[in-house]
């Protein structure tokens, strides 16, 4: 990607998980951005057998994600989405997590926890900006040091 090749003074943030590959780090740290990484989830082998899914899925036993909105990138908005899932998983003490929770706890509709979650999602976009260009780690938030 030619964005990707002249990144001398750049700042970025590495969202990845647990244990995960660093060669883009050490890649764009070559090439001089000043990068903070963060691990954030731990990736785990479903259980179960998967066909089961596809099974359901033909059925129409399983609900599709459609979106709330179809502003702006596809792709970051769905990683964005996924992250605030893992955000809760990982983050339960957050007050972003604790924000989350007050608005879904009494049994929401699927329909209001989609909204609760890209809501989130944004949320989550803005205070890891904020934790990017100022080092301000989000409230509650529990950071670990990256092995390097």
């Amino acid at each position: 990607m030619p964005e990707l090749e002249d990144v001398r003074d750049r700042h970025g943030l590495i969202v990845r998980g647990e244990g995960g590959r660093g060669l883009l780090a050490q890649t764009l740290e070559q090439r001089g951005a000043q990068l903070r990484q963060a691990e954030c989830y731990r990736r785990a082998r479903p259980s179960g057998d998967p066909s089961d899914l596809l099974v359901q899925w033909r059925s129409g036993g399983i609900d599709r994600e459609q979106g709330i909105s179809k502003a702006g990138n596809p792709r970051a908005r769905l990683k964005a989405v996924e992250l605030a899932w893992l955000w809760l998983r990982h983050q339960p003490e957050s007050a972003l997590t604790r924000w989350f929770r007050s608005r879904t706890h009494n049994n929401a509709s699927k329909r209001n926890k989609r909204i609760a979650i890209v809501a989130l999602a944004r949320k989550l976009m803005v205070a890891l900006w904020r934790y990017l260009t100022t080092g301000l780690v989000p409230e509650g938030a529990v950071l670990k040091a990256v092995k390097a």
